[in-house]
């Protein structure tokens, strides 16, 4: 039985991805890098049919993920023309994280085309050695094998040299070819220029540490003297450990203290915490707590600074979404929605905003401002977290993600509000 004439690409993503970071960015951490899958598809199938002069039969993305569950860029790829992903686990020792099974899939997806004849041609973007035996075998199939490297920051070879010199064809994929897909991402500190500042996470950062907080963070810290041990502190990403206040009583108003505290703060402590509070902005909108949650160990004022009654009415997305519009949402999250968390605020506000019976929603939810609800907050979290925004290195959550999912989808709203207020054109010609 005759090969079929047809080409086939093997990607080690981890290996194409680490070596493009390295280039760009100087490290092969691939959080140095933003990627266009789509784009880089498309050359890759457009480099192997100008190389192998064979229509391309597939793609094969292999790549480590944590438990084998397909992360966002993932489940774009895999739904993408052409592509298969097969993934391996990935797993974190000593700090650093290490795919495992990666190369063995890939042995096992080369020796089976090869043996069943599937391709004439195989292109092998992978850097490792371990495959040696693999392209081998193919070569003794009867298959052209052709090597892709991603070009070395050093200018050396970032490939094994066995690998090298038993491909039948090597290409570089130069420095030009890789940033029409892949970019060196924005870096932020001290040897790179501050990102532009969005007016809208600025304001709700710049809501002011209430009274009753101050009061509570010394009562802990006095009960922690008092006892001699610190209390446990709730984990980060936990609902109360990262909610932080943003208005509260007005200054000189006396703050109640609960009828459970055992310890009273003193005034040095009240006082060193305020010292140590960052310097915000006057209070506006009646804002009430800066991470937007109903609950917490806060004690939140009452009305008109608190959630005025009418708003615990909102329904949430998950009410108001079809099971055919929960279909088309996901598919729009996976072909479409970058990942940005400022855009994914912005695509859960707009699909709640196209979605609300009632347009009499939108003023109600406008007077919590920067506060959101706490269950269509909670879901917009939910949401965001399919997109990998949540996790952090070290396994933190990312604070400024958090203001920027949150201001994107307040950015929405007021995009949606003044749509809703500006004059139709008999308004603005004026009445005779």
């Amino acid at each position: 039985m005759e090969h079929v004439d047809r080409c086939v690409v093997l990607v080690d993503a981890g290996y194409l991805l680490g070596a493009a970071a390295s280039l760009l960015a100087g490290e092969p951490a691939r959080s140095r890098i933003t990627v266009d899958h789509a784009a880089l598809v498309q050359q890759l199938r457009e480099r192997a049919e100008a190389d192998t002069q064979q229509p391309l039969l597939r793609i094969y993305w292999f790549d480590g993920a944590p438990d084998r569950v397909p992360q966002p860029e993932h489940r774009r790829l895999r739904v993408m023309p052409r592509v298969t992903v097969r993934l391996g686990a990935l797993t974190r020792s000593d700090g650093r994280w290490a795919q495992k099974g990666v190369d063995a899939a890939m042995h096992t997806e080369l020796t089976e085309l090869s043996r069943n004849r599937a391709c004439s041609d195989i292109v092998l973007v992978t850097g490792d050695g371990d495959l040696l035996p693999g392209l081998m075998s193919a070569k003794e199939h009867g298959v052209a094998v052709h090597l892709w490297a991603v070009q070395a920051a050093d200018g050396d070879y970032n490939q094994s040299e066995d690998l090298v010199a038993e491909a039948d064809e090597r290409r570089v994929l130069d420095r030009v070819w890789i940033t029409r897909a892949i970019r060196p991402r924005e870096l932020t500190g001290p040897c790179a220029p501050p990102p532009a500042p969005r007016p809208e996470i600025a304001a709700i950062l710049s809501a002011p540490l209430p009274e009753s907080a101050l009061a509570a963070s010394a009562e802990r810290a006095a009960a922690t003297r008092h006892n001699g041990s610190a209390a446990p502190a709730a984990p980060a990403g936990t609902p109360d450990a990262d909610r932080a206040p943003a208005a509260g009583p007005a200054a000189g108003a006396a703050v109640p203290a609960p009828a459970s505290h055992k310890t009273v703060p003193t005034p040095k402590d009240l006082a060193a915490l305020r010292a140590s509070a960052p310097a915000t902005a006057p209070h506006t909108h009646g804002a009430t707590l800066r991470w937007s949650s109903d609950r917490g160990w806060i004690d939140r004022p009452a009305p008109p600074l608190g959630e005025p009654a009418e708003t615990a009415s909102l329904p949430t997305l998950a009410q108001l979404t079809s099971a055919e519009q929960r279909w088309a949402d996901r598919e729009e999250d996976i072909t479409t929605v970058g990942g940005d968390p400022y855009e994914v605020g912005q695509v859960f506000a707009r699909r709640w905003l196209d979605r609300l019976p009632e347009p009499g929603h939108v003023p109600k939810l406008a007077t919590m401002y920067p506060r959101i609800p706490h269950r269509i907050d909670g879901e917009l979290l939910r949401y965001a977290a399919r997109f990998g925004l949540l996790a952090h290195k070290d396994d933190q959550i990312d604070e400024h993600d958090r203001y920027a999912i949150r201001a994107g989808f307040w950015r929405e709203i007021d995009v949606h509000a003044a749509a809703q207020h500006a004059p139709g054109p008999e308004e603005s010609r004026g009445t005779p």
